[in-house]
C-alpha cells in the first residue's frame, strides 16, 4: 500500500510538467489527495465531500491560472500539471492522501515520496 510520485524534472521558465500521484494497493476516489511542497505548504489539493457528492479544489495564490489538478480513476491517479513555471515553483513536490476528507490533506494516511521540480534556465 503506497502512494509513488513521479514526474518532476528540470525546465526552464516558461516550460510545463505533469506530476503523477499513482495509488497501489487501494483506490484514491474517497480520498482528499494533495499536493505539498512542505509539512504546511499546500500548493494544490482535490477532494469530493461524500455528503453532496461536489468535488472541490484548492490552489495557492502563486499557482492559480497555472496548475492544474485532477483526478483519473480508471487509473488510480492524480495529477498536477504545471505550466509557464517559474522559478519559484522549485522544489520538492509531496502527494498526500486522507480518506475520506473534503478540502487539503494536512493530515495523511498515505504520503508518496518526493519528486524534484527544478525551474532554471
Amino acid at each position: 500500500v503506497q502512494l509513488q510520485a513521479s514526474g518532476g524534472g528540470l525546465v526552464q521558465p516558461g516550460g510545463s510538467l505533469r506530476l503523477s500521484c499513482v495509488a497501489s494497493g487501494f483506490t484514491l476516489d474517497r480520498y482528499a489527495v494533495g499536493w505539498f511542497r512542505s509539512e504546511y505548504e499546500a500548493i494544490s489539493c482535490i477532494s469530493s465531500s461524500i455528503a453532496s457528492n461536489v468535488e472541490g479544489t484548492y490552489y495557492a495564490d502563486f499557482v492559480k491560472g497555472r496548475f492544474t489538478i485532477s483526478r483519473d480513476n480508471t487509473s488510480n491517479t492524480v495529477y498536477l500539471q504545471m505550466n509557464s513555471v517559474k522559478p519559484e515553483d522549485t522544489g520538492v513536490y509531496y502527494c498526500r492522501a486522507k480518506f475520506g476528507r473534503y478540502g487539503c490533506p494536512y493530515e495523511y494516511d498515505y504520503v508518496g515520496q518526493g519528486t524534484q521540480v527544478t525551474v532554471s534556465s
